[in-house]
């Protein structure tokens, strides 16, 4: 007999799939374009840059073939930033995803590609507009987050994960890997016990009315502590389940001991 799956992704599953995200690497060698079932990689010429899926990356990095680029919220300085919004500036919530990526609309301005991309509804005889196309709806873990060009001070949704990827297999493409390494440990604590401490939130009672947020969340944050968050609910409903059977089981006994009381009561006030 197979045993039950458990409910959600391992970290294993999470660490898999974390290999799709794109990083930029600058190849050492030519290697032309590789037909994925994805689409084709972009054909590779030192010493321009590319982006390639992490698998692909830590492939060529194995093989001598490519140095990865750090992501910018990788760099030491950028993770004291966030180590300092998740300590001082907001001990209580997650520091926030970054923001969607954007680009210009033509007219000096920036839209997020979601939008940019959309195509809008015209009005009889009126052109087609430059800015129409067909929609680009981007979201985790398809968002430009690891490249060289993603946002600092930031966390992607598979920050834990690719950083430990990264530090494991190309460390010397990592500025301050020692320094990176140290903070890494410090943010996944103090992000640890936030998640620890928002299972209050979960209680009726614990002011946040049953709901956690998971704004800025990671996957890996979530797959380790989804036994933990799930052993939380169901121990609040088997306490739950327990305070209503004894308060049904007293109820019960008051009406058969003293149920005519309440009649009597009413009769003497004129009711």
């Amino acid at each position: 007999m197979a045993l039950p799956l458990p409910s959600g992704l391992v970290p294993t599953e999470v660490a898999f799939l974390c290999e799709m995200e794109m990083v930029t690497i600058v190849p050492r060698q030519r290697l032309e374009s590789i037909p994925l079932l994805s689409g084709k990689t972009p054909a590779l010429r030192p010493p321009h840059r590319a982006q390639v899926p992490l698998w692909l990356a830590l492939l060529l990095k194995k093989q001598r073939r490519a140095n990865i680029v750090a992501p910018p919220w990788l760099l030491p300085d950028s993770l004291r930033d966030i180590v300092n919004q998740e300590t001082n500036v907001d001990p209580v919530a997650f520091s926030p995803p970054p923001p969607p990526p954007a680009r210009s609309d033509g007219r000096g301005g920036a839209k997020p590609y979601a939008q940019a991309g959309m195509r809008r509804r015209r009005r009889p005889g009126e052109a087609e507009a430059d800015d129409d196309g067909p929609p680009l709806l981007l979201s985790p873990p398809f968002l430009p987050s690891c490249t060289q060009n993603a946002p600092s001070a930031f966390l992607p949704y598979h920050w834990l994960e690719t950083a430990e990827a990264l530090l494991a297999h190309a460390a010397d493409d990592v500025p301050g890997a020692p320094e990176v390494r140290a903070l890494l440990r410090d943010l996944q604590e103090v992000r640890a016990a936030k998640m620890r401490a928002s299972a209050a939130q979960l209680e009726g009672d614990g002011g946040g009315g049953g709901v956690v947020s998971l704004r800025g969340v990671g996957a890996m944050e979530l797959a380790e502590s989804r036994g933990f968050v799930l052993g939380v609910v169901e121990g609040v409903r088997k306490i739950g389940a327990s305070a209503e059977a004894s308060r049904r089981e007293e109820e019960e006994e008051e009406r058969r001991n003293g149920g005519g009381g309440g009649d009597e009561s009413d009769e003497e006030m004129g009711f």
